[in-house]
């Protein structure tokens, strides 16, 4: 199966508590970094391909190969292959130093890289995967998915925010658990209830 998520943060410690942009109700990173990895696992296996756009964790430490290693390690843990879109928190070092750790999955890299996006055909529609939202103007056959914005939404159908604390995840029922990714079938049913729902509101 293919999935997609974004904005992990993993040890971004100053997203902990009550932040307004993105608050993480956790007490430390390990704890948070532990929930996703399990929620994650939970949801995707081993064999599967999952795009993750961006922003995949915040931790500087000196020398900052500390920091790659310890990011790596948590990457390691996670099932499926990846698919890196960098988003802004997201260094050139750190891709570089996962490119010189890649491994093999099912005879695949488990990390593959992009500096701005995937244009991707899944299920007979199509797909920009970005970090930030596009605003594609008329070209209502893509929809782009995308993180960045975190609790916020783009108010437009082509638009879909999948980020692990997007509040397009409440069209889903249940809601995903914290940083489980979402499969392209829980894509479809976003795209379509929030049609609906923008729909109402006119």
């Amino acid at each position: 199966m293919q999935f997609v998520t974004a904005d992990t943060h993993f040890f971004h410690s100053e997203l902990l508590g009550v932040d307004k942009f993105a608050p993480r109700p956790f007490p430390d990173v390990a704890t948070m970094n532990q929930t996703i990895i399990d929620n994650w696992n939970a949801q995707v296996g081993e064999h599967d391909l999952v795009y993750h756009l961006g922003d995949i964790a915040l931790y500087f430490t000196k020398p900052p190969r500390k920091s790659y290693a310890a990011v790596a390690d948590v990457l390691a843990q996670l099932h499926g292959r990846l698919v890196l879109v960098k988003g802004n928190h997201d260094s050139r070092a750190l891709f570089k130093y996962l490119a010189a750790h890649n491994f093999m999955v099912d005879g695949q890299p488990k990390y593959e890289f992009h500096d701005v996006g995937v244009l991707l055909k899944y299920n007979h529609r199509q797909y920009y995967l970005t970090h930030y939202p596009m605003m594609l103007g008329i070209a209502p056959q893509i929809i782009n998915l995308h993180g960045h914005i975190h609790h916020y939404a783009v108010p437009t159908k082509e638009n879909i925010n999948v980020g692990i604390d997007a509040p397009e995840l409440d069209y889903l029922n249940p809601r995903p658990r914290f940083g489980a990714p979402v499969s392209f079938a829980e894509v479809g049913e976003m795209i379509a209830a929030k049609a609906a729902d923008l729909g109402k509101q006119r």
